[in-house]
């Protein structure tokens, strides 16, 4: 079970792109979004995993899928998946047209290569 008080469903995620990323022209893969403070963060499989490292920074442990379709959440705490969880505030996702990995403009050519690489 997701623990109430990682959760605050009224709290809006804090933009389209991981906050981190976006401050210095990085890139990213897939977005996931804190289920505490809305902060979107990129992936583990993205070059510099903001989503973990904001939950290991803030100590809020969970997070939801910030990609499209998506509703899964993740408890770094506990190491457990769900596939679905309480309503957070909307949007749900990042917009469906950015494209993944994104964004637009910032992605290298060799993306793959360096995911590979790292």
């Amino acid at each position: 079970m997701i623990p109430e008080n990682a959760v605050d469903p009224s709290v809006p995620p804090s933009g389209t792109g991981c906050v981190e990323c976006d401050e210095v022209g990085g890139w990213w893969v897939h977005l996931r979004r804190c289920a505490l403070c809305g902060h979107v963060g990129c992936c583990d499989d993205s070059p510099a995993k903001h989503g973990t490292a904001h939950a290991q920074s803030t100590g809020h442990p969970v997070i939801r899928s910030f990609e499209p379709g998506e509703a899964w959440f993740w408890n770094y705490a506990t190491s457990e998946y769900f596939e679905s969880g309480p309503e957070l505030a909307p949007p749900l996702s990042h917009p469906a047209d950015q494209p993944v990995p994104g964004p637009a403009g910032r992605v290298p050519a060799d993306w793959t290569e360096r995911l590979d690489a790292h």
